[in-house]
């Protein structure tokens, strides 16, 4: 029950910062500052020296809200199943992929953990989607326009989808509009925070993404 209650979530948020990091310290000081902006679904990728560590430190962190819009921590950049099983026993409530991983997918069944695997064509969508993944990862969706999602639901309706780069403040609108379960937020997201040292920009940048999102997701 609860794997299906964190898909909810997540389509209820529909906004997902992609965090990647210097450190265990620095990607959680991201996280916490996304989350105090309003976007509270999380993605800590496996780019980041010791992210094991900081999915740790914000499950426990944030693991005694129970409330519906509790922060939801997981995992991002899985290549593996092993990556994937070590996360999952760290607390992480999903996992995502750049690719189609069926082993990855596998594992992520094992645990009842929501699984996200990057796809770019139709062949790759139809693959992940018959192995079980309850969303798949448009990645990089800066390759495509709003309008692709259209165009896979055509032959599969049934498919969740969720594009991962190239989704900004100016487009985010049409993504959700074109159909998109949820989207992910990455550099777009950290780039000034990190260029300034001032992380609480990213707080602000995160409330207009949330701003920008209310009113496609209110309905859901």
């Amino acid at each position: 029950m609860r794997k299906y209650q964190t898909i909810q979530h997540i389509h209820k948020a529909g906004v997902v910062a992609v965090l990647r990091g210097k450190s265990t310290e620095d990607v959680a000081a991201m996280a916490e500052q996304s989350i105090a902006g309003g976007v509270r679904i999380i993605e800590v990728t496996m780019t980041t020296p010791g992210a094991l560590q900081a999915i740790r430190m914000l499950v426990d962190k944030y693991s005694q809200d129970q409330s519906e819009h509790r922060p939801i921590i997981g995992v991002g950049t899985v290549l593996d199943e092993v990556t994937a099983r070590l996360a999952i026993l760290e607390g992480a409530e999903f996992v995502v992929s750049p690719a189609f991983q069926p082993e990855v997918v596998k594992m992520c069944h094992r645990y009842r953990v929501p699984v996200m695997p990057g796809v770019v064509t139709i062949a790759e969508a139809q693959a992940a989607m018959e192995s079980g993944a309850d969303i798949v990862k448009l990645f990089p969706g800066s390759m495509f326009k709003p309008s692709i999602i259209k165009t896979l639901k055509g032959p599969l309706p049934q498919l969740n989808i969720m594009p991962t780069g190239g989704v900004n403040l100016d487009n985010i609108g049409e993504w959700f509009k074109a159909g998109a379960f949820a989207v992910g937020i990455g550099s777009d997201l950290t780039s000034e925070a990190e260029k300034t040292g001032n992380y609480g920009l990213i707080s602000e940048r995160a409330k207009a993404y949330t701003e920008a999102a209310a009113p496609y997701l209110q309905n859901r």
